[in-house]
């Protein structure tokens, strides 16, 4: 199964990171641990450098790991 990071926008929060095998599983996974039911946009993730290098990135987890990897408390 080949797995894809998402980033997930979600109205009321700075977003939510999740690696899944497609978007219907990701948002799954995100609504499974946070209850985002507010999904404003989810965009496919090819490089860190597309994440915010301030916040997410030292506060993320193993995003090439399936499940929640932001915010950090998820897996």
């Amino acid at each position: 199964m080949r797995l894809r990071p998402y980033w997930i926008g979600v109205e009321g929060s700075y977003g939510i990171g999740v690696t899944a095998k497609d978007e219907k599983e990701a948002l799954a996974l995100a609504a499974h641990a946070l209850g985002a039911s507010d999904v404003k946009s989810i965009d496919p993730l090819s490089s860190m450098s597309e994440l915010d290098q301030g916040h997410v990135i030292p506060n993320m987890g193993n995003w090439f790991k399936r499940g929640v990897w932001f915010p950090l408390g998820f897996d």
